[in-house]
């Protein structure tokens, strides 16, 4: 969510998807640049390891949306090709959402981090716990059995206030517009209003990379 509202409708339709691009567009006609997708006028930069094509889908931990749609991206991102790097990035359209970034990067760094992904989701829109300041994620994640102490060096540290400066270039280098929403290859931006929905951004974004692949 945030600048616009995205749809859902259908979502867990695209949890069977994986990777059928050409079969999918064999059946319909190609995505069209400037209708379903954007391509930059500036490439993005990416962290794809030479020979790799990176797909990135940009959320927020408070987003209804991007909370609907992470278990279909989780499942979808598990089926990913070798040669494609799939990658989060916490996005912060100001200040306010900065925290979530941090509580982000900071997960990742330490153990179990799918899991604690997850419950970050569940505490935010099941639990009702913001989660949106310094102290009420510490408190949050001192319960779930994470060393607070640990966590808080993570978490204040430089490598994660790298990261998170690092994030916000990657969303303005893709100019992104609202979340969830997802960038291909540092070239191509496509979200929920573009595409019609979620199964159809993914259909999309299979499509970009087999482009991608090509080119």
């Amino acid at each position: 969510m945030q600048r616009r509202q995205f749809s859902l409708a259908a979502a867990t339709a695209a949890t069977s998807m994986a990777f059928g691009a050409n079969t999918a567009w064999a059946q319909a006609a190609a995505p069209k640049e400037g209708k379903e997708y954007l391509r930059l006028s500036t490439p993005a930069p990416t962290e794809a390891a030479a020979g790799q094509i990176e797909v990135v889908e940009f959320f927020w931990y408070s987003c209804p949306h991007c909370n609907a749609f992470e278990p279909t991206f989780a499942a979808w991102k598990q089926k990913a090709p070798a040669n494609v790097s799939v990658r989060r990035v916490p996005v912060a359209f100001n200040a306010s959402f900065v925290p979530q970034q941090k509580l982000y990067f900071a997960l990742q760094a330490m153990d179990n981090f799918d899991a604690m992904h997850v419950k970050v989701f569940h505490a935010i829109h099941v639990e009702r716990n913001k989660l949106a300041k310094d102290e009420d994620i510490f408190n949050w994640v001192a319960k779930q059995g994470v060393d607070v102490n640990k966590f808080k060096e993570i978490y204040n540290s430089f490598n994660v206030a790298s990261q998170v400066r690092k994030a916000t270039q990657v969303q303005q280098a893709y100019d992104v517009e609202g979340v969830p929403s997802m960038g291909v290859a540092g070239r191509y931006y496509t979200d929920g209003p573009r595409a019609g929905s979620m199964p159809n951004v993914l259909r999309v974004v299979e499509y970009l990379v087999e482009q991608s692949r090509k080119a």
